[in-house]
């Protein structure tokens, strides 16, 4: 018999697993066809849009959220995000992409204060220094040589900090599936706009794997909204950093991803930032 807790790591796993798989799709298809990554992004919200609006047909639910603002700043922060990352996985590697994205949650409670007016925990600030040291570490920057892809990489993280911020607001006064409607709405709307200059008609293999990429997205987000209703917040965040090393391992198997000491080194210190302070979110709840 699974324990309630024990299917809720595995949720959070299986997201770490599907979130990676998606930006592996990625990387082949942007790395073998003249396919763009914000192209590749454009399906993960073209599959979600019809999910989501699947589900507000079904359920009959007014579309018409009561806080407009928090609503339209998730979703427009977080399309922004999504294109950020899809495009930082075309031109750097899936260990790095990855790497560097998952440096949102401590953005998110450096952040926090400035939207909830909650005290800043002081703590947090020397996490902020930790990760920026791994950061830099992962990149390595040499100003004439810095990889675009990584630049892409960590914006999508910090963008990804604000849209996590208005989500926790925005649940204070409409419910998820209203403000995932609208998210995958407003993302279809300007990721679409946004790739007219780059689209290319895929072949059908290609299409396929995009469709297996925002898939993968798609059941990434599910999973781990799902783990969180079994496990507490602390538990699940610390479990979803392992997709640092689970894309690491992919990025290494699928297209010999360098992973070098500093690339090591660094991405040791964003795990230990952001163990650090899903451990200070738990002391400041209780």
């Amino acid at each position: 018999m699974i324990t309630p807790h024990t299917k809720g790591i595995l949720y959070v796993l299986l997201s770490a697993v599907t979130f990676s798989l998606s930006t592996v799709f990625a990387k082949y298809i942007t790395s073998t066809s003249p396919i763009h990554g914000i192209e590749v992004s454009f399906v993960r919200f073209l599959i979600g849009f019809i999910i989501s609006s699947g589900y507000i047909v079904i359920h009959k639910m007014s579309i018409c959220p009561n806080n407009v603002p928090l609503v339209l700043t998730r979703a427009v922060s977080n399309t922004v995000a999504v294109i950020l990352f899809f495009v930082g996985v075309q031109y750097t590697t899936v260990t790095n992409a990855n790497m560097l994205n998952m440096t949102y949650p401590v953005f998110v409670f450096v952040l926090a204060p400035l939207f909830n007016k909650e005290r800043i925990i002081k703590i947090n600030i020397l996490y902020l220094m930790i990760t920026l040291a791994g950061t830099y570490l992962v990149i390595l920057p040499h100003y004439s040589t810095i990889n675009i892809g990584d630049v892409y990489s960590f914006l999508s993280a910090i963008i990804s900090a604000i849209a996590v911020v208005a989500l926790r607001e925005s649940r204070k006064y409409d419910s998820t599936s209203i403000i995932l409607f609208h998210l995958m709405t407003i993302g279809l709307v300007i990721n679409g706009i946004a790739m007219i200059p780059v689209f290319t008609i895929p072949d059908s293999v290609t299409f396929v794997y995009m469709l297996f990429s925002g898939l993968s997205a798609y059941l990434g987000q599910a999973f781990f909204t799902a783990g969180f209703k079994f496990i507490d917040a602390t538990s699940g965040s610390i479990l979803s950093s392992s997709r640092i090393f689970i894309a690491a391992s992919m990025g290494i198997y699928f297209f010999n991803d360098s992973f070098a000491t500093n690339i090591i080194i660094g991405g040791l210190l964003i795990t230990v930032a952001l163990i650090g302070v899903s451990l200070e979110e738990h002391k400041d709840i209780h």
